[in-house]
C-alpha cells in the first residue's frame, strides 16, 4: 500500500469531523469548540499535504493530469483557503456549513475516481503551469468563501438561522465582505487567464484557441465581472447579490470539474 493510500483516509476523516464539529458548534452554540474544529481542519490538511507530496515524489510530477489528481488537489487547495478565512474572518466560521458540503462532494467524487497515474504532456513541463494552476486555485478558493458568506444571508431568513446567526454582522456587512472576496477572486482569475495565455504561446505557439477550458474560463470571468458591476451600479439587495454569486460559482465549478470530466483533451495540444 502506498503512503498516499495510508494518509488520505485519515485526512478525509479529519475533514468530516471538522464539518460535523462546525455544525454542532453552530447548532448548540459551543464557541469553545471552534479551536477543535480548526485543529481538525489543520490536521487533515497536514495529512493531505503529505499524501500529495508522496504521490508527487513517486510519479515525478504534480497532481495535474487525471481527474483523481485534479479533485484531490482542489479539495486540498479549497480547504487551505477556507482555513485561512476561518482564522481571519469570524463570519467565515459558520459559513463552513455552506462551503464544506461542496468540498465533501468533490472528496466523494475523488474516492470514486481512478487513482491510476496519468500521462504528463511535454508541454506541461513549465513553471508557467504552476503559476497558472496556483492562480486558478486561489480564484476558486476565494470564490467559494465569498459564496459561503453570502449564503449566510439566506440562512438567516429561516427561523433556525435567525436565532443562531444573530451575533453576526448585518446582511449589508456580510454582503460587503462577500463581494470584497469576490473582487479578490476576479483578480486571481484575470491573472490565471493571462498566465494561461503566456503558457499556451510558449507551449503551442498561440495565445488563445477557444478550446473548452479557455472558452468556459472566459465565460466565468465575464459572469463574475458582470455580477460585480451590477452590484456596484444598481446597489443590489444582499440576497440577490448572494444568488448572483452562487450562479457564478456554479459556472466556475462546471468549468473546473465538468470540462475535464467530459473532454479527453480540454486544452488543445495537451497530448
Amino acid at each position: 500500500m502506498s503512503i498516499e493510500a495510508l494518509l488520505l483516509p485519515p485526512a478525509l476523516g479529519c475533514y468530516a469531523l471538522a464539518g460535523a464539529g462546525a455544525a454542532t458548534t453552530l447548532h448548540r452554540g459551543l464557541r469553545r469548540a471552534e479551536r477543535y474544529v480548526f485543529g481538525l481542519l489543520l490536521l487533515g490538511l497536514g495529512l493531505h499535504t503529505a499524501a500529495l507530496a508522496a504521490r508527487w515524489y513517486t510519479l515525478g510530477h504534480g497532481p495535474f493530469t487525471t481527474m483523481y489528481e485534479i479533485l484531490s488537489s482542489n479539495v486540498w487547495s479549497l480547504l487551505v483557503v477556507m482555513a485561512f478565512a476561518y482564522l481571519r474572518w469570524a463570519p467565515a466560521r459558520p459559513a463552513l456549513l455552506v462551503g464544506l458540503p461542496i468540498v465533501g462532494l468533490l472528496a466523494t467524487w475523488m474516492l470514486a475516481a481512478d487513482p491510476s497515474p496519468g500521462h504528463l504532456p511535454p508541454t506541461y513541463a513549465t513553471f508557467l503551469l504552476y503559476v497558472h494552476v496556483g492562480l486558478g486555485k486561489m480564484f476558486l478558493g476565494l470564490l467559494i468563501v465569498a459564496v459561503s458568506i453570502g449564503g449566510l444571508v439566506w440562512m438567516r431568513q429561516t427561523a433556525w438561522g435567525a436565532q443562531r446567526l444573530a451575533a453576526l454582522p448585518g446582511d449589508a456587512a456580510l454582503d460587503e465582505l462577500s463581494y470584497r472576496l469576490a473582487a479578490g477572486a476576479v483578480v486571481f482569475e484575470t491573472l490565471m487567464l493571462i498566465s494561461g495565455a503566456m503558457w499556451a504561446q510558449d507551449a503551442w505557439g498561440r495565445y488563445w484557441a477557444w478550446d473548452p477550458l479557455e472558452t468556459w474560463s472566459f465565460l466565468t470571468w465575464l459572469a463574475l465581472i458582470a455580477t460585480l458591476h451590477a452590484r456596484a451600479t444598481w446597489k443590489l439587495p444582499p440576497r440577490l447579490s448572494a444568488a448572483l454569486l452562487l450562479g457564478v460559482f456554479v459556472l466556475a465549478f462546471l468549468t473546473f470539474f465538468g470540462i475535464p470530466f467530459v473532454s479527453t483533451s480540454p486544452h488543445k495540444g495537451a497530448i
